[in-house]
């Protein structure tokens, strides 16, 4: 099993790279760092324009991949790191290809470059991986930086309730045991923002706590149907709300030694990745690195 980080050699951010640290550290796999560089035209007869351009595309690679060892480097080393420069016209492709060749149990990608600071947007490159892999996908916060030779602490499963949500949790409980961290089941939830008279109000508070009760009794029951070996030692349950996705967010803390995992829709394709719009909102107010999974 290995971590495949994808490095881009025009975006760098260190964050993606200092994340498969964290996860390195506390599940030990190796390390795979991708850089995909623009691949040549299939012409029959390579021009000198196209050798040139093949030539400086692999030496922006090469280089790319240097820096990502003097970051993990530096970051405490240990680690068993490997890195390859792939040319092709795709980066999702190249990036599930090396995913599926070196068997990965986790694919790592950064935040738009556009994004805010600390938070998630997801670029169209990591939305395709999103909608196409096989296998779990992080995604990291843009400018995320832990403590130095720090690792994962804690994984939160975002928790709906219903029965997708149940394989989430059961995904996150193998992600605690895998890096000895501890687990946290939230279900996020948000009120209306409309103003009503105090009786459709009352009612619609009624409603929201009705709801918020069903969905901690689904918690505890997801959890009483996981196997005692299954959980780790220290597990939470809790609900958060707010009048928004990032209200909700805010309302229990992060460290920076989290993890969210949230999990497909229902509706998505068999064994592949596809979210949902409640989990979309959720990854986009996340303040931590997100894993989401099949």
């Amino acid at each position: 099993m290995t971590y495949v980080v994808g490095h881009s050699p025009w975006h760098v951010d260190s964050g993606v790279l200092e994340f498969a640290a964290q996860l390195a550290r506390a599940d030990p796999q190796p390390v795979r760092i991708v850089s995909v560089v623009p691949g040549s035209w299939p012409t029959p007869v390579a021009r000198g324009a196209d050798r040139e351009y093949e030539q400086w595309s692999t030496s922006q690679g090469e280089t790319a991949l240097r820096e990502a060892r003097e970051i993990l480097d530096h970051d405490g080393g240990g680690l068993e790191v490997e890195t390859v420069s792939v040319p092709a016209r795709s980066v999702p492709q190249a990036l599930l290809d090396q995913a599926e060749e070196q068997g990965a149990s986790i694919v790592v990608v950064g935040s738009a470059q556009h994004g805010a600071s600390g938070h998630i947007t997801l670029g169209s490159k990591a939305d395709r991986l999103l909608h196409s892999s096989p296998v779990p996908v992080a995604v990291v916060p843009r400018g995320y930086h832990p403590a130095r030779g720090t690792r994962i602490l804690r994984a939160t499963c975002a928790f709906r309730g219903d029965d997708s949500s149940r394989n989430t949790l059961a995904r996150t409980a193998e992600i605690c045991r895998q890096t000895g961290s501890d687990l946290r089941v939230v279900t996020f939830g948000v009120r209306g923002k409309r103003m009503y008279p105090p009786e459709i109000s009352g009612a619609e508070q009624m409603v929201l706590e009705g709801w918020m009760e069903q969905n901690r009794s689904a918690q505890v029951s997801a959890l009483a149907a996981l196997a005692e070996d299954q959980l780790p030692e220290h597990v939470e349950s809790t609900t958060a709300i707010g009048r928004s996705w990032a209200e909700a967010m805010d309302e229990i803390p992060w460290h920076r030694q989290d993890v969210l995992v949230v999990g497909s829709s229902s509706t998505g394709t068999f064994s592949r990745i596809f979210l949902g719009s409640s989990a979309a909102k959720i990854l986009r107010h996340c303040p931590v690195p997100a894993i989401v999974v099949p």
